[in-house]
């Protein structure tokens, strides 16, 4: 029997590497393969060495070595338990520093951002995962300040509403944050090469703020919007008679039932919510054409909606009181 040298032994670890780091189908792998895309993502987010960032899948570490190179403390998040020693091998040094911290598990089940004082999340994320990814960090109650990721170019188009027009998943962003698409990357710098584009998204801002001031419902303001405080507002005693904060159940609840049927005029799309002559007669006071469409409205005006929806109009048309819910 043939003696298998150390030398042997490390070229066959070394070819089974290789074959490891091919990306899986079922987990959505295309790891990036540009030095300088990584980069344009790391300086998108605007990563420092005071920050804390969570990367989800760092694959094969092309974004986890820029991220690393800014001096920042990265927490990575890997659900391939196969790609776990190849990157405990490539980035030993700054795992015994503590400058990486490689967590095998899966980022939807994550549950640790709450011990950190501060974060943002950069990531290239599977494309099938895209939407929860977003959903679970911009909603849970310890939000990153930002979010930089790489993403199905369509996705991102429709996040920003490029097109001038607004979906569900523009506005369950524009929400929470201010989504920007930072520039398109092509399929090319991928493997396995994906057969669609991709696309740096950062969202900044992240916050609870537009659940936190208030809707303003005295036809006078701009807008109809205003955080009822005397700075903003002339008549502000009005305003507090007229004024309700929304909640984030009421908000996605309206919008919802908006986007229902895409085709169909917004005034019948809620009018699953309360009788359609009520809609009609928040729509005149509001100022908004019978024919409008969902996808038409922007975040501003669905917030007076939203808070249209949970007062009762008069037989003038003005509001009387609230509902109370």
């Amino acid at each position: 029997m043939k003696k298998t040298s150390q030398k042997d032994e490390h070229r066959e670890q070394s070819k089974n590497r290789r074959k490891l780091v091919r990306g899986k189908k079922s987990l959505g792998q295309n790891f990036l393969t540009s030095t300088k895309i990584a980069s344009n993502i790391v300086r998108a987010a605007s990563v420092n060495a005071e920050d804390t960032v969570l990367e989800i899948g760092p694959g094969r570490g092309m974004l986890t070595r820029e991220l690393l190179n800014t001096g920042a403390h990265v927490v990575a998040i890997e659900k391939d338990t196969e790609l776990i020693p190849i990157v405990q091998e490539k980035f030993a040094d700054e795992i015994k520093s503590n400058q990486l911290e490689l967590i095998e598990g899966d980022a939807l089940d994550f549950e640790r951002q709450a011990s950190f004082a501060s974060f943002k999340i950069v990531a290239n994320i599977p494309y099938y995962i895209t939407g929860e990814i977003i959903r679970k960090f911009l909603t849970i109650a310890s939000q990153p300040s930002s979010m930089t990721l790489l993403v199905q170019k369509e996705v991102a188009e429709r996040m920003v509403a490029k097109n001038g027009k607004e979906s569900i998943l523009s506005l369950s962003v524009k929400v929470y944050g201010k989504p920007k698409l930072v520039a398109k990357v092509s399929r090319r710098f991928f493997s396995p090469k994906p057969k669609v584009d991709s696309a740096i998204l950062h969202i900044g801002d992240i916050s609870r703020n537009f659940f936190k001031q208030k809707a303003c419902l005295r036809r006078q303001c701009p807008t109809f919007y205003c955080s009822a405080t005397p700075t903003k507002l002339r008549d502000n005693l009005f305003c507090n008679r007229e004024n309700q904060n929304i909640s984030e159940e009421q908000f996605f609840k309206v919008i919802k039932a908006g986007f229902a049927q895409k085709r169909k005029k917004l005034v019948n799309n809620l009018s699953v919510l309360m009788p359609k002559e009520e809609v009609l007669k928040i729509f005149k006071y509001l100022n908004i054409e019978e024919n409008t469409r969902a996808e038409d409205v922007q975040l501003d005006i669905w917030k007076v909606i939203v808070a249209s929806l949970f007062y009762n109009f008069d037989n003038s048309g003005r509001p009387s009181r609230k509902i109370e819910q």
